[in-house]
């Protein structure tokens, strides 16, 4: 019998982690994530959202917003294993009386789609539940809110321009809370 890195003498029972050790030495993958060697393509794409954030709040405080925090994160709920489940909320801030939660998108180029095109529904969703809990935990829940959106657009350098000036808009009122509302029966059939 050819040996593999599943082999194991039969009716043994693996252990979670030795089960990942092996497939992760089939695949040709290090034991840990610690082995492995940092992606710079990752940190430059983290690097790009961090940069947009910042062009992000600056911005919001030009307008007149008062920022209250920045990437702010918080637990939201269990999964179904019962891992606790995080959410974050790019940029937290009040334009008067009005608590806004802010999502950042950012890219290089909206040659192909612009920015705001990727707070899709599911990512609304998802910081309509951060921003459900972060109300509740310092008793908001009557005070008036709403979603926006920062799009940015910071182009990459060039030999003509070494920094060239990046783009910003404020989306006001991006979506409401009204689509993920559970609805009864009888609002479909009240006139």
């Amino acid at each position: 019998m050819r040996k593999t890195a599943f082999a194991r003498r039969p009716g043994a029972k693996m252990k979670r982690s030795q089960l990942i050790t092996r497939v992760r030495a089939a695949l040709g993958r290090p034991a840990t994530q610690t082995d492995a060697a940092p992606s710079s393509e990752l940190a430059a794409h983290l690097a790009l959202g961090q940069q947009g954030e910042t062009y992000a709040a600056a911005h919001l405080v030009r307008a007149g917003y008062e920022l209250v925090a920045a990437n702010f994160k918080l637990p939201v709920g269990r999964n179904r294993r019962g891992a606790v489940v995080n959410a974050e909320i790019d940029l937290i801030a009040y334009e008067g009386a009005t608590l806004c939660f802010v999502e950042v998108k950012t890219r290089r180029s909206d040659w192909f789609a612009a920015p705001e095109a990727n707070v899709d529904l599911r990512k609304q969703r998802q910081v309509a539940r951060a921003a459900r809990v972060y109300r509740r935990m310092f008793n908001l829940t009557g005070a008036p809110y709403r979603y926006d959106v920062v799009s940015v657009v910071l182009p990459e350098p060039t030999e003509e321009v070494a920094e060239p000036m990046p783009r910003v808009e404020l989306l006001r009122s991006f979506w409401t809370d009204a689509k993920f509302r559970k609805r009864s029966w009888a609002d479909a059939y009240v006139d």
